[in-house]
């Protein structure tokens, strides 16, 4: 491939794995959220980022032309290929965890996909186009549950900020740039993430302000998913991801 294909490809699994991470993430409670409205919301978010997960692979399988399908993309890589954002592998914990990763992730992908619709990548916008209006409804439900536990009862509230201050080291790597994205930013493919970075902070302010949960104030942040590095949640997610497909290769239904 050449550099820009190669950024291509780069920007494709670093979209589809992190779609693909928090769809596996949220399928986890089908049958297990507290309310049966809620167990189906959950579970119809997962199926979006999964369709998701499945246009953004199925674009980098073309764009590398080696003959492989979504399905190798997404279940025959190791550990270290792939490049999804580390807040996206962070386990569920309890509903205010997922709610809290679901939440910060969702205040991004909503903005990120909208900026995306006008990229000067037909295939990119046509993805972007879809995406947009599925990331608009996942950050209106995860910000309303948000603002609920936040501003609820004490316990409610402890959690949701304990969740808060456990993740929130992950969020800079959400922006995180290299290379290949420059190189994508300047042929216009992909938004200038500083604008996107600048405007997700005012929004998500806004919501933890409304829901009296303060910003953490430590200034550590982890990186290193554009890398291949990541949190050892991912290895555990992958062992039971991939099982089927490395105990019996090529298996069809």
């Amino acid at each position: 491939m050449d550099a820009l294909n190669t950024a291509k490809y780069e920007l494709c699994l670093r979209l589809g794995d992190s779609a693909l991470m928090l769809g596996n993430r949220l399928a986890e409670w089908c049958g297990h959220a507290h309310i049966i409205e809620e167990d189906i919301a959950l579970t119809n978010i997962s199926l979006d980022y999964i369709g998701l997960t499945r246009n953004l692979l199925t674009y980098a399988a073309q764009i590398q032309n080696l003959g492989k399908t979504e399905d190798d993309l997404a279940y025959l890589r190791d550990a270290h290929q792939y490049r999804n954002a580390l807040l996206t592998e962070q386990p569920n914990g309890h509903f205010g965890n997922t709610i809290m990763r679901q939440f910060l992730y969702d205040a991004f992908s909503q903005l990120y996909y909208k900026a995306l619709f006008e990229s000067s990548d037909e295939t990119l916008r046509g993805i972007a186009g879809k995406a947009q209006k599925e990331t608009e409804y996942h950050y209106r439900h995860s910000s309303e549950w948000v603002l609920r536990i936040g501003d609820g009862t004490q316990e409610s509230h402890e959690k949701a900020q304990e969740a808060l201050d456990e993740l929130w080291m992950f969020t800079a790597d959400l922006f995180d740039t290299d290379e290949h994205y420059e190189l994508l930013l300047k042929n216009k493919i992909v938004p200038d993430m500083g604008k996107i970075k600048e405007q997700w902070t005012k929004n998500v302010a806004s919501v933890l302000k409304e829901a009296t949960l303060g910003i953490p104030e430590s200034t550590y942040m982890q990186k290193g998913s554009l890398q291949g590095i990541h949190t050892e949640h991912l290895g555990y997610m992958l062992t039971e991801m991939q099982f089927l497909q490395r105990a019996y290769p090529n298996s069809n239904w």
